[in-house]
């Protein structure tokens, strides 16, 4: 049985509760703008909401499996505060990455999900494991390849997540922060996964 400290279940459990307050937000009138990060910034609790909160009960399931896959191995080797912590820092800058990426464009942007930040948790587990730096180690690419590296990998699986009103800029910056940070092992201070 699970521990009842699960930061991944708390976060489940989180994402359950504001689809539920979603839901019967609907039913007297406050619709997604409520819960999503959009510009301007007109509703700051959205800088929270949007990370919990789901378009529909798919998006909703697609963010809880890929979170629980991750999610569940990861919190083993860090603190329920951090892994909270970053899921929300990661989540938001993704979220705000994906905001001025559409005002760059000028294109109005409404962003929610927790995709951004559980990109950034495979990218964590990707670069912060000691297969890759044992990988990477026997290939001298230098500091400058490995950063090329990191942006193709990036590119690859914002790629493999495209798809019609998907959040490009927010995976892409998701996955990236969690390449930094797992090369920087700040969910376990200075060790790696």
């Amino acid at each position: 049985m699970r521990d009842p400290s699960s930061p991944t279940v708390d976060l489940l459990v989180l994402f359950g509760l504001v689809h539920l307050c979603q839901r019967l937000g609907g039913a007297v009138g406050l619709g997604t703008a409520w819960f999503a990060l959009a510009t301007p910034v007109s509703r700051p609790w959205t800088l929270l909401t949007a990370v919990y909160a789901h378009a529909s009960v798919g998006h909703l399931l697609a963010n809880a499996v890929a979170l629980s896959l991750v999610g569940l191995a990861l919190e083993r080797v860090t603190t329920r505060l951090r892994f909270h912590a970053f899921v929300f820092g990661t989540g938001t800058l993704a979220a705000l990455a994906e905001l001025l990426a559409g005002a760059i464009l000028g294109t109005s942007v409404a962003v929610l999900g927790a995709s951004g930040a559980v990109l950034a948790l495979y990218g964590y587990v990707l670069a912060g494991n000691p297969i890759t730096e044992r990988v990477l180690g026997a290939v001298d690419i230098g500091r400058r390849g490995r950063a090329v590296l990191a942006v193709v990998a990036a590119l690859v699986v914002t790629a493999l997540t495209a798809g019609p009103g998907v959040a490009l800029v927010a995976h892409f910056t998701g996955f990236g922060m969690g390449v930094v940070a797992g090369r920087a092992g700040v969910l376990r201070g200075s060790s790696r996964i």
